[in-house]
Order: C-alpha cells, then structure tokens, then sequence
C-alpha cells in the first residue's frame, strides 16, 4: 500500500513541478493544425476511394 500512495505522489509531484504545459494559444494553434491535416487527409481518402471506385466500376463493365 505504501509503494501505491509514494507513486501517487511522485505523479502528482511530476505533474505539478516538472511538466511544462502549453499556453493556451498554443493549444489553439495546435489544434488549428490538427483539424486542417485531418481535412487534407480525410479529402486524400475520399478522393483515392472515389478514384478506385469508378475504376472498378469501369473494369467491372467490361467484364459483364
């Protein structure tokens, strides 16, 4: 029991002293970049899904 309450405290202890945390206009921007990469990613998806798609579809005709 006593190992568990010394981690705790070492947590809090590393959380409170040690860690730097971001302002919050760096979180802003931060998140700002994530959501324009997950825009540019999700339209390379659907565009590659798109593309194959009607290239199935061609192939598909062709054959039946």
């Amino acid at each position: 029991m006593r190992k568990i309450k010394e981690y705790f405290k070492d947590t809090y202890n590393e959380l409170v002293h040690k860690v730097t945390w971001p302002k919050w206009s760096e979180l802003q921007s931060s998140a700002v970049v994530v959501m324009v990469a997950s825009l540019i990613f999700a339209m390379v998806v659907f565009l590659m899904d798109y593309t194959f798609k009607n290239l199935l579809e061609v192939i598909y005709s062709i054959f039946y």
